[in-house]
């Protein structure tokens, strides 16, 4: 038994916001209340520090099969317990590509070895050809989430409908990858003032909030539930705003580097900055943020994209795509979100808990007696120099060096310690 002292516990779900005690049992949570004693419990004081539900991430790149020198299931597990998140859900971008009930069956059972939760997506299209939908129902039994083809945007239409009507029929979730490919040139800089200074054409805002805008009006005629994955662009924000008020069952992320830094982050740390989809303007941030504030964008991801520094280390052309992320999303959120008075530690978490629990249709995100003891416990108010020194194999991100607030103290999941600062 664990007994949480003298916290700051916050839930999302039922807004409850109080200093109070935790009391676990095995993997549950037993009791919540003031001056909780046990004998026999291990005490964890938290005093001055914030416990919340176990951070969720619905989008992480894991590399097994097939990539493991970038990553693999047990670091990118380990990344994601310093990290805060007790909940990931890896995507199907492997090599082979999660397409077949045989290699998710293999993915499902490396991650069973982890001390968190680990999940994971099945393609929408059988290697990722854009035509030949997977087996989604035998997917789904042999423990499929969801559906995406992240990384590869879904070109035909029609296609994208049929998958979509497929996915009502399942009652599943698509996560789709919006990007036009006829409508970019070097993928992972925003087509602007940065890219036309590194001598490139790069991607235009049109490339993916035209095709927000189509798939949207598919998931509204199809009445699917469809979620747009790491939005960047303010035009997107709109789109899928005005796209619920139609009643699409629709749901949208955001990553935190797309709201915390620009495309200006290019010129100073290269390619650790190129991002897919690419860092944007000042103006993009602004929308992602309102869009935050009022429930236009449910959910935060992190994208966890690690690559090897040899990888990155090429010029900006050939370099690959994404960053190391689960290591520093609360600390981002905390500091480009709450600090300025954007959102509350509350909305905040809302967006990192209780919302990618619902998105995913799993019992996890909030704090309650009898619920999962699923727990992180962190320090707000801290200020951290973001090392090199990640417990993911790589460490690819544009805020090494940077000043963040929020530090991790502990991540709990049933009901053990998977992580301690």
């Amino acid at each position: 038994m664990k007994l949480i002292k003298n916290g700051r516990v916050i839930d999302p779900k039922s807004q409850f916001d109080a200093l109070a005690d935790i009391l676990i049992d095995g993997q549950k949570i037993v009791a919540i209340g003031h001056d909780l004693t046990r004998e026999d419990a291990e005490i964890i004081d938290a005093t001055g520090k914030i416990v919340a539900p176990g951070l969720i991430d619905i989008h992480v790149h894991f590399r097994e099969p097939g990539q493991t020198h970038k990553e693999d299931i047990h670091t990118g597990s380990l990344a994601a317990a310093r990290g805060g998140f007790t909940t990931v859900v890896m995507m199907a971008n492997t090599n082979p590509t999660v397409s077949t009930v045989e290699t998710l069956t293999e993915v499902l059972s490396s991650a069973s070895r982890e001390n968190i939760h680990v999940k994971s997506v099945a393609t929408i299209t059988d290697k990722f050809d854009g035509q030949t939908l997977t087996d989604f129902e035998a997917l789904l039994k042999a423990g499929a989430v969801g559906f995406s083809d992240d990384g590869i945007p879904f070109t035909d239409a029609g296609q994208v409908r049929k998958a979509m009507q497929k996915a009502v029929d399942f009652d599943t979730i698509l996560a789709l990858h919006e990007e036009d490919p006829q409508l970019t040139g070097v993928l992972g800089i925003n087509d602007g003032a940065v890219a036309h200074q590194c001598g490139v054409t790069g991607a235009p805002t049109v490339s993916e909030y035209s095709m927000v805008a189509r798939d949207a009006m598919l998931a509204l005629d199809t009445k699917a539930r469809v979620h747009f994955q790491h939005l960047s662009a303010g035009e997107s924000v709109d789109v899928v705003r005005f796209a619920k008020a139609m009643g699409a069952r629709i749901t949208a992320e955001v990553t935190p580097q797309h709201f915390s830094i620009t495309e200006d982050a290019i010129l100073t740390h290269g390619t650790n900055a190129k991002l897919n989809p690419p860092l944007r303007r000042t103006s993009d941030i602004e929308k992602l943020i309102i869009g935050l504030q009022d429930g236009t964008i449910d959910v935060i991801a992190t994208d966890h994209a690690p690559h090897t520094h040899a990888e990155k280390d090429q010029e900006i052309t050939k370099a690959p795509s994404g960053m190391t992320g689960l290591e520093t999303s609360l600390s981002l959120g905390l500091t480009h979100l709450v600090a300025p008075g954007h959102l509350s530690v509350m909305a905040l978490l809302e967006k990192m808990t209780s919302n990618p629990a619902q998105v995913l249709g799993v019992d996890a995100g909030y704090l309650a007696e009898n619920g999962p003891a699923d727990l992180v416990i962190f320090d707000a108010d801290v200020t951290r120099e973001v090392t090199d020194d990640f417990a993911s194999k790589a460490s690819n991100s544009p805020f090494v060096g940077d000043q963040l607030q929020g530090v991790i103290a502990y991540t709990i999941c049933d009901g053990d310690i998977v992580y301690q600062s």
